[in-house]
């Protein structure tokens, strides 16, 4: 885990399709090659699911959705998998209760990996043969399904990990804090009207269309993250005692949960500890605040006279910006301390996912994809806000500009911080 994992090519073209497959499909296996089997079993949450389910339903949409379909004379590895692994598909029956997931001990994991090798020679022989185009989308449907369930494998894992006595270490590497960042600066936007939304090129979940028009007003966008230190002097300053800087849903999550700092903060003395991928140790200041709620990020953003971006204002302003940042490749699994960017917008893609304003909706003329994958976005546009960007557990090639990320507002464990914006004056 300590080496640099490969990353794997957006772009799909002639001939690479299986060997794409062959990639994304052993990065699942790497993460958690390293772990006992009693610890990809753990279910520390109803919100988290164990590692061991991860592997066993990425292979059962390959299973599902394309060799029960598209592979004749295809021999399921066990029926009663189609059942045990469907995580919320209505239309092909029961399934089971997402907070039960850790309760499964059987199928071992050794079953569930023989179940992965199975399913892998299939798709291999599938694959070398060629596939119609319909059935190509739904292999890189499948691979992009599979990374975002590689995010989840981590930050599950954290989870898992730190809700343990011993809060055992899920990997040796520790991140480099070394780095200061600078001070924060502001990048000005015209705004006025932008489009924004998927391309057309390369893959998109349904959720990035169609491309539109988005008004915009002038903005300005901090040109990287809130870091610890920032965030520090808004819990000095009493933010957490404040119901004037919260939303009133905010304010009774803070009350009921007890919150007084980011998730995996402990006091120490004087000071404060963080538990991360590599074990505990001291909050580094010039990192980016990290494992906050949208109410939280709100909060801070109000204290500190700003806001939150829109996610128009998000796109419009990393739509020309390379994919380049701290992804899972590293084998790190924690953010890092802003580069010098002399001004200019850092830290947009990876590190951490950044809330936005905006509520998780359809685009204007969003269609859900016909058929059973259908239920793969569209049916979770309720009570949610975006985020955008990738963390430091997302595969590089998995993020795009245009990419959406959705999580409830009193969410915290997956790896989620704070870019600040501005009305332009």
């Amino acid at each position: 885990m300590s080496e640099p994992m490969s990353a794997i090519d957006q772009g799909v073209t002639a001939g690479s399709l299986q060997q794409r497959f062959r990639e994304v499909r052993s990065f699942s296996e790497r993460l958690v090659a390293h772990l006992a089997p009693e610890d990809l079993m753990v279910q520390s949450m109803p919100d988290a699911s164990p590692a061991k389910w991860h592997l066993a339903h990425t292979t059962w949409f390959f299973e599902t959705f394309l060799l029960s379909e598209f592979l004749p004379g295809y021999a399921p590895y066990d029926p009663e998998f189609r059942t045990v692994f469907n995580s919320y598909y209505k239309r092909l029956g029961k399934h089971p209760v997402r907070g039960t997931r850790g309760m499964f001990s059987r199928p071992t994991l050794d079953r569930v990996l023989a179940y992965r090798s199975h399913v892998n020679a299939a798709m291999d022989q599938l694959l070398a043969s060629g596939v119609p185009e319909n059935a190509e989308e739904l292999v890189v449907l499948g691979l992009n399904h599979e990374q975002q369930h590689q995010e989840l494998i981590v930050t599950d894992l954290k989870h898992a990990f730190w809700s343990q006595p011993l809060r055992p270490s899920f990997v040796e590497q520790s991140p480099s804090t070394e780095r200061a960042s600078g001070a924060l600066q502001w990048t000005s936007f015209r705004g006025g009207e932008v489009e924004i939304g998927h391309t057309g090129s390369g893959f998109a979940f349904d959720n990035e269309l169609p491309r539109h028009a988005f008004l915009l007003r002038p903005y300005h966008l901090a040109n990287r993250l809130t870091t610890n230190r920032e965030y520090l002097e808004f819990m000095h300053d009493g933010g957490y005692e404040k119901p004037e800087l919260w939303l009133s849903d905010g304010w009774d999550a803070v009350q009921q949960n007890g919150w007084d700092a980011p998730f995996y903060w402990e006091q120490e003395g004087l000071g404060w500890q963080v538990f991360t991928a590599s074990g505990t140790r001291p909050v580094a200041l010039d990192e980016p605040v990290c494992h906050v709620s949208f109410y939280e990020a709100d909060a801070f953003a109000r204290w500190a006279g700003a806001r939150l971006p829109l996610e128009g204002e998000w796109e419009q302003a990393a739509e020309s910006l390379a994919t380049k940042g701290n992804f899972a490749e590293s084998g790190a699994f924690h953010p890092s301390p802003a580069p010098n960017s002399n001004g200019e917008l850092a830290q947009m893609f990876g590190d951490l996912w950044e809330w936005t304003a905006s509520p998780y909706l359809g685009y204007p003329g969003f269609v859900p994809a016909a058929g059973l994958v259908g239920e793969y976005n569209g049916k979770f546009m309720c009570n949610q806000f975006v985020l955008r960007g990738g963390s430091c557990a997302t595969p590089q090639s998995h993020i795009r500009a245009s990419y959406r990320n959705f999580f409830p507002p009193h969410a915290r464990w997956q790896f989620m911080g704070i870019r600040l914006a501005a009305d332009a004056r």
